[in-house]
């Protein structure tokens, strides 16, 4: 059964497009009874849309003379910033949003002009987006961007790494899409914290009647960020590299590391959360590497370079 939501705009485009109809006509348009359709006509009143009203027998609704949604009219960076969300959100792999995008760009080329019919469509067409697909529950997006905006508390069972599951209650601050999964940032009764959560994880989300109030310097981005610097132990790692330090800087680009030149090239001082993945980003540096610091670095840089000689003993035998 289509939504209220859905039936005002129905409604709202019946009285555009045939200037004046009775209330009889448009209730029997809508599938709904005429105490509905006055209903509907008070929301549009209310959302600043002049709407005119002719009492008795022959009475009816229509709009305000002259009145007309004005046209979309967007620039060609506006156009283009339209065109690349839109595949943005399609890109992002959700379900639920294929359908919505469509309909929105069906929407928009309604009532564009030709000419900037031409260049959403042109934009669409002529450039692509590689995004990671998101691996998990789409379908919770909207129940959580209702609870934030609304600032309601939500019940939820979350299974973490460390336990089998356990139910919380959390004020939902903030949504954050990173590298194909969606995670959600707030605050957390169980925990008494600020806590990332995501969302494949989550299971019988529902919204409770308690409400409360959203930090206002609250950014889910920055915080999440944060979470992920303090989810692991770092082990701090010293390596030697035989290059110059104009070399060492061009290849580097972590913000944690630092360079210190020596007699025998330069020191890398940096810290991971795991060793075999130092390893491997070591071993595709394109100059000699020496590990210092810990012992178990040598172990892992070990073991990196005897799987790829298997993987070259399979491939040869093959």
């Amino acid at each position: 059964m289509p939504k209220p939501t859905t039936r005002i705009l129905a409604l709202l485009e019946l009285l555009q497009t045939h200037g004046r109809m009775t209330g009889a006509e448009m209730a029997r348009r809508l599938d709904v009874n005429p105490r509905t359709v006055r209903r509907y006509i008070t929301v549009l009143e209310e959302l600043g849309i002049p709407v005119t009203t002719e009492q008795g027998r022959h009475g009816g609704y229509m709009l305000v003379a002259g009145f007309r949604l004005p046209p979309m009219m967007l620039t060609n960076e506006e156009t283009l910033a339209v065109s690349l969300g839109l595949q943005a959100a399609r890109h992002l792999g959700l379900a639920e949003v294929e359908p919505a995008v469509t309909s929105v760009l069906a929407k928009l080329e309604r009532v564009m002009p030709e000419k900037l019919r031409h260049r959403l469509r042109a934009a669409g067409d002529t450039t692509n987006l590689l995004l990671p697909r998101t691996r998990n529950q789409g379908h919770l997006l909207p129940v959580l961007a209702d609870a934030i905006q609304s600032q309601r508390r939500l019940a939820l069972h979350y299974h973490s790494r460390k336990d089998e599951g356990l139910t919380r209650e959390v004020d939902p601050y903030g949504l954050v899409f990173y590298y194909g999964r969606w995670y959600l940032g707030g605050f957390c009764h169980l925990r008494r914290a600020l806590r990332s959560f995501r969302l494949d994880r989550m299971r019988d989300v529902s919204l409770l009647d308690t409400s409360f109030e959203r930090p206002a310097d609250f950014n889910a981005a920055e915080h999440f960020q944060e979470s992920l610097a303090t989810a692991w132990p770092h082990q701090p790692v010293k390596v030697l590299l035989h290059t110059n330090a104009e070399g060492a800087a061009d290849l580097l680009h972590c913000s944690e590391a630092t360079l210190e030149p020596c007699a025998d090239g330069v020191l890398l001082r940096t810290s991971t959360d795991s060793l075999d993945w130092c390893a491997r980003w070591l071993a595709g540096l394109p100059m000699p590497v020496v590990p210092l610091e810990p012992p178990e670095l040598k172990d892992a840089l070990r073991r990196h370079a005897e799987q790829l000689l298997d993987r070259c003993k399979t491939t040869g035998a093959g």
